[in-house]
């Protein structure tokens, strides 16, 4: 699926599907690329000098493969949140800027492109020229992840109201895990994000207009004021499981020391009953009347014994 962003001469931005094999407006800005198909690739290679990339090389982590100006422009690959129900991952997107055009690649959908399309058409994008869309999609990256952080931040307090409830255990250590994941991805992207920013600022020095440099900026020290918070939501995660995993071993050890005490206060009883089960012929209680009598009172009042013992010392 292609789809073209069209910058009309009174500013106003026009978004249109475009079918392979057709004539490209000239008044194009934008054109975004979802799952490509052996069709559309072709057509798309025609428009480039390099290859279309593929998903494998949308998946590099090397700087050289991400940020790297070629033959056919200067190119980006970005890595973008993306929720799926109680999930998140991330998705590459890739990214070639040349003069005025910015063509974007992607296998996968990506809420945030979802969200500029929105605003696009109901005129709440402030888009004048292919470098304000590739901005725009990294600011309003960084907005996501700022959303994300707080929904974590609500979800690790949630979890800390029900660590030692009962029924609860389990359900928060999914959570957590959930949670680390999620806020190992937002770590992620965020570096991402600031190599990405970094790398436009560089590149496009001399084109930049006050209005993009100033929104680059802000956007690099919002970045720096959320990385922080990355550090202390893992710490937060971290002391959540520590204290559900303590909670969960004093059960164990409670349960375990119940039949610690129980083997303990029986004992005696036991050695009792073991001794009066000897068969050696001369054991003279066994042919007195009150024998019997006798090793049961022994084996309660030996039983009963242990127990005030381990009362008296604190074990209980």
């Amino acid at each position: 699926m292609i789809n073209a962003c069209l910058l009309n001469d009174d500013d106003t931005l026009k978004l249109v599907s475009v079918a392979a094999g057709s004539t490209l407006p000239t008044n194009t800005i934008w054109l975004d690329v979802n799952q490509p198909d052996d069709e559309e690739r072709q057509w798309l290679e025609k428009l480039l000098i390099e290859d279309v990339p593929d998903e494998d090389e949308m998946d590099d982590i090397e700087s050289s493969s991400r940020f790297r100006v070629g033959p056919d422009g200067v190119h980006i690959l970005s890595l973008f949140p993306q929720r799926l129900a109680n999930d998140t991952r991330g998705v590459n997107m890739s990214f070639t800027m040349r003069k005025n055009l910015l063509l974007s690649f992607r296998e996968d959908d990506v809420s945030i492109v979802r969200l500029l399309r929105y605003y696009i058409r109901h005129g709440k994008a402030n888009i004048r020229s292919a470098l304000d869309i590739l901005l725009s999609l990294q600011d309003l990256k960084v907005d996501q992840l700022s959303d994300m952080i707080e929904d974590a931040y609500s979800t690790l307090d949630e979890t800390a109201d029900t660590i030692i409830e009962e029924g609860h255990v389990e359900e928060n250590l999914e959570e957590l895990v959930r949670q680390e994941e999620l806020n190992g991805q937002i770590l992620q992207a965020l570096y991402d994000s600031r190599r990405a920013l970094r790398f436009i600022k560089k590149t496009f020095e001399s084109s930049l207009d006050d209005r993009q440099n100033r929104n680059i900026d802000e956007m690099l020290n919002d970045i720096e004021s959320i990385l922080p918070h990355t550090q202390f939501l893992a710490n937060k995660i971290n002391f959540q499981l520590e204290a559900t995993m303590g909670y969960t071993n004093h059960k164990q050890n409670k349960i375990i020391k119940i039949f610690s005490v129980a083997a303990v206060v029986f004992m005696p009883p036991t050695w009792i009953a073991s001794l009066y089960g000897m068969n050696f012929k001369f054991m003279p209680e066994l042919d007195w009347r009150f024998g019997y009598p006798l090793s049961i009172c022994m084996m309660i009042l030996s039983a009963g014994a242990t127990y005030l013992f381990f009362r008296k010392k604190g074990w209980l």
